[in-house]
C-alpha cells in the first residue's frame, strides 16, 4: 500500500468536438479545424485539454501556460510530494502566510463541510492512515482495523478544528487534512478562469474532475460517459453538458481489501466507509462544489440529496446504487 495511491476515474469524454463554431470574436471557425488536445497525469489523476481555437499556436501557448498553473497549484494541494504546502501542514500542523489559494480551498472545504453537516470533511486524512496502515500488515484481519483503532483516529478528526485565514492556517497536533476530496474540482475550475480570461469559449478541460467552456464548437452539448462500475470499459449513462462540470466518486475507486468491504470514502461521523452506492456523479457549475459533493453525497440517503440540492448548486446526480440499479436526481 505505500506509494503514491490515488482514485480510479470514474468518468470519460466521449465524443470530441469538431467542424463549425464561433471564435471569442465572432469569425467562424474553419470547417474540420482540430482541436489542440493535451494529456497527461495531474494530482494523481489521468488529465486532458481540449481547446478550440482558430489559432494554433495560441493554443498550444494556452496548454502550456495552463499546465504550469496546474503544476503550481499541485505543489500546493498534493499528499505526496514531500515539499507541498499541505505535507507541511500535516507535518508541523500550521502555515503561516499560507498561499491565496490554499487559504480559498481549504475555505471552500469548510462551507461543503458546513452545509453538508459535517459529511464533507477534509480532516479525515488519520482515518486512511488507520486502514492503510491495517490492510499493509501480513494476514491483516478481514474485518478491518480494530474499532479502538478508528475510534483514536476519529479524536483526530474535526474540521471545526481547522482554523483558516489569510495570516496562518493552523490545527492541533495529530489532525491531518486531505484534499483529495475537492483539489481536483478546485484545480480544473482555476484552468477554465485562465482560459475564459484568454478568450476560449469552446472547451473541455479535466483535470481528475470535468469541466465545459461553453459547447461544442458546432454548438451541442458534450457528451461525458459515466462508466458502469461493474464492466470496465462499458458506458453506463451519457450525461449532456454546456458550461457544467462533472464529477464521480465511487466505493469501487480504491478498496483497501479484496473483498471490497473498505474503501476510500470515509465517513467522519463513524470511521466507517461508504457502501451505499456504487458511484455518485453530480454535475454542477462548479467543478470544486461538483468534487466536493459527489464526495459527501456517497454517504448520504437519497432524501438527504434532494433536500441538499438547491442549497448546493447541484443540477443533477445520477447514482447507481449498491445492487447497481440506477437513479437521476433533478434539482
Amino acid at each position: 500500500m505505500a506509494g503514491t495511491i490515488s482514485r480510479r476515474r470514474f468518468v470519460r469524454i466521449s465524443a470530441a468536438a469538431a467542424g463549425l463554431g464561433l471564435l471569442p470574436s465572432g469569425r467562424a471557425v474553419h470547417a474540420g479545424a482540430p482541436p489542440v488536445v493535451w494529456r497527461g497525469t495531474m494530482l494523481g489523476a489521468i488529465a486532458t485539454m481540449e481547446i478550440h481555437d482558430e489559432d494554433r499556436r495560441r493554443a498550444e501557448r494556452l496548454i502550456s501556460l495552463a499546465c504550469a498553473e496546474a503544476r503550481r497549484l499541485e505543489r500546493q494541494f498534493s499528499l505526496y510530494l514531500k515539499d507541498s504546502a499541505l505535507a507541511e501542514l500535516n507535518r508541523t500542523g500550521i502555515l503561516v502566510g499560507p498561499a491565496p489559494e490554499m487559504v480559498e480551498l481549504l475555505t471552500a472545504s469548510q462551507r461543503y463541510s458546513e452545509l453538508t453537516e459535517g459529511v464533507f470533511d477534509p480532516t479525515v486524512q488519520p482515518l486512511w492512515d488507520v486502514y492503510k496502515d491495517h490492510f499493509a500488515r501480513e494476514g491483516a484481519d478481514t474485518a478491518g482495523p480494530p474499532p479502538a483503532a478508528i475510534q483514536a483516529a476519529l479524536r483526530r478528526v474535526g474540521y471545526r478544528r481547522l482554523s483558516v485565514s489569510r495570516d496562518r492556517i493552523a490545527m492541533p497536533h495529530g489532525m491531518a487534512v486531505t484534499l483529495n476530496g475537492i483539489a481536483q474540482g478546485y484545480v480544473t475550475d482555476k484552468i477554465v478562469e485562465l482560459l475564459q480570461a484568454e478568450g476560449i469559449s469552446h472547451s473541455l478541460v479535466d483535470m481528475g474532475e470535468i469541466r465545459a467552456i461553453g459547447a461544442r464548437p458546432d454548438g451541442s452539448a458534450w457528451e461525458v460517459g459515466v462508466a458502469d462500475p461493474e464492466v470496465a470499459g462499458r458506458t453506463e449513462a451519457i450525461l449532456p453538458i454546456v458550461d457544467r462540470a462533472v464529477s464521480t466518486s465511487g466505493s469501487y475507486g480504491f478498496q483497501f481489501d479484496p473483498q471490497g468491504r473498505f474503501n476510500h470514502l470515509f465517513d467522519p461521523r463513524t470511521g466507517g466507509c461508504a457502501r451505499r452506492y456504487q458511484s455518485v456523479t453530480t454535475v454542477s457549475r462548479s467543478a470544486t462544489g461538483a468534487d466536493a459533493l459527489s464526495t459527501a453525497f456517497s454517504l448520504m440517503p437519497e432524501e438527504r440529496i434532494r433536500s441538499l440540492l438547491q442549497r448546493v448548486d447541484v443540477e443533477r446526480v445520477h447514482l447507481i446504487d449498491a445492487a447497481g440499479k440506477p437513479l437521476d436526481i433533478v434539482a
